[in-house]
């Protein structure tokens, strides 16, 4: 007999159509009443993720036992169970989802739950497995980041730091995911006792993660008014100190302000050379070929009893996000944000002139 699970309450305000339309695609193997309820919960599932992942896994479990064979619905139950540190159960549901739906998307997030139930080889097995070439360049970051921490957790900072070592690691560019990466190997390099580098690589993920962020929109540049002010024509001094006045603001100083804006820009700050903003992850892989059971039921064994008793999963976690179940990727667009870094800077000046000595020789 099932374990009694009252469905939390949702707001009227919550909409299916709230729901991203990949997701909901999934949803029409149900009937229009089940897959409205359905997607209601998942919507709610990721809008509490960040700040009650317990409420939030609540909603997953009442979308699980109304759509059991949605992929969608199996991935996000996953996802809130990892997050309330059930790795037992998120690895179950995630091997369900991997089976209906037929996507290595979530692997790295496997990875890191077998870490969380004490076993790390069984996670290096289990990314070894797949074809990383095949995989979007988001969901290979996450796993190498994932197999770096199983290789932590065996007390091998070297094979970890190789783990890292992909071609994704470029210090000039930055992803969504450039900033997870760098901080990694900064974590990794710190265990090894490389602390000037680690102190390198984490400066360049905060700069990386900045970049990105500002050139999504996630802020934006302060703005400079330039103002028009009228001086006595006999005292050439008469505006040293003055306030400025209210004039409107001709083609060639809002030019100017553009380049004060650039000038007064500090080193660190990726503000003066964001090209293009990182691509977004969005949710394109997974969909069921089933029809679904009113109760949920599913050859696993219908709705999980919350698993084994699991240690923390430590290190660097993929951090996936519900709100977009599965893990597919756009073409990235790179924004070019460690061109003006100090560090790397002086390392091409270095670089540059090692090869203009050469070249004289």
């Amino acid at each position: 007999m099932r374990p009694r699970h009252d469905d939390p309450d949702i707001p009227d305000s919550v909409t299916p159509q709230m729901l991203d339309k990949v997701a909901r695609a999934e949803l029409k193997t149900l009937s229009k009443e089940n897959a409205e309820w359905v997607a209601r919960h998942l919507v709610m599932a990721g809008n509490l993720i960040d700040t009650d992942p317990t409420a939030a896994h609540q909603h997953a479990l009442s979308a699980g036992r109304r759509a059991g064979r949605v992929a969608v619905v199996r991935e996000t139950l996953a996802i809130t169970a990892y997050e309330t540190g059930d790795y037992a159960l998120a690895l179950r549901e995630l091997r369900t989802f991997r089976r209906i739906s037929g996507s290595d998307a979530q692997v790295p997030l496997m990875v890191d739950s077998e870490r969380g139930v004490g076993r790390p080889e069984r996670g290096l097995e289990l990314g070894r497995s797949v074809d990383r070439a095949a995989l979007e360049p988001a969901v290979r970051v996450a796993l190498a980041i994932a197999m770096s921490g199983a290789r932590l957790d065996l007390g091998s900072p070297e094979l970890a730091l190789a783990e890292l070592s992909i071609p994704e690691l470029d210090p000039d560019r930055a992803f969504d995911w450039s900033a997870s990466l760098f901080f990694a190997y900064a974590e990794v390099l710190g265990e090894l006792g490389r602390t000037e580098e680690a102190a390198q690589w984490s400066r360049r993920a905060v700069i990386a993660a900045e970049a990105v962020a500002e050139a999504s929109g996630a802020f934006e540049l302060e703005t400079v008014e330039i103002f028009e002010v009228d001086h006595p024509a006999d005292d050439p001094h008469a505006g040293a100190g003055a306030g400025a006045g209210a004039g409107a603001e001709s083609d060639d100083d809002a030019d100017t302000a553009v380049e004060v804006v650039a000038a007064d820009v500090e080193p660190d700050s990726p503000a003066g050379n964001a090209d293009s903003a990182g691509a977004s992850v969005a949710a394109q892989d997974g969909a069921s070929d089933s029809a679904d059971e009113p109760d949920g039921g599913e050859p696993d064994g219908g709705e999980p009893d919350g698993g084994a008793e699991n240690g923390g999963a430590g290190g660097a976690a993929p951090g996936l996000a519900v709100d977009t179940p599965s893990v597919g990727t756009a073409a990235p667009s790179p924004t070019d944000v460690v061109r003006d870094d100090p560090d790397v800077r002086d390392e091409r000046s270095a670089r540059d002139g090692d090869a203009d000595r050469d070249g004289g020789e």
